[in-house]
């Protein structure tokens, strides 16, 4: 979840995990460069190699010298349980306490589905 108070090659990492959670990346397809994706998210070429350097560090892409980076085998499962993780131990206490305080019912909310 980007927050606004995040450094800002977090957002950038969490805007790439989700696109490569949605299949917009898919596992062996090179992502964009570092200079076209900073191009156009508007953002400094350094602080988006950070966020591919997180990548990288995590196994998530294969760096091919003098070619790019590849979404790696396996990247968007591990990245969706990542997620779910993150979601369900940091989140979803937030939304449950916020939810309580407003007096809100969760299977009211359900009807709705």
């Amino acid at each position: 979840m980007n927050q606004p108070s995040q450094p800002v090659y977090l957002r950038l990492r969490d805007m790439i995990a989700a696109a490569i959670i949605e299949g917009r990346y898919r596992e062996g397809e090179m992502l964009p460069s570092v200079r076209a994706f900073a191009a156009d998210q508007g953002a400094n070429p350094l602080t988006v190699a950070k966020a591919y350097q997180l990548f990288q560090s995590e196994g998530l892409v294969e760096v091919q010298r003098g070619v790019g980076m590849y979404v790696a085998h396996g990247a968007a499962d591990r990245l969706r349980s990542a997620e779910r993780t993150r979601f369900v131990e940091h989140e979803w206490p937030e939304i449950v306490a916020r939810m309580e305080r407003l007096g809100i019912d969760p299977a009211h909310l359900l009807e709705g589905v």
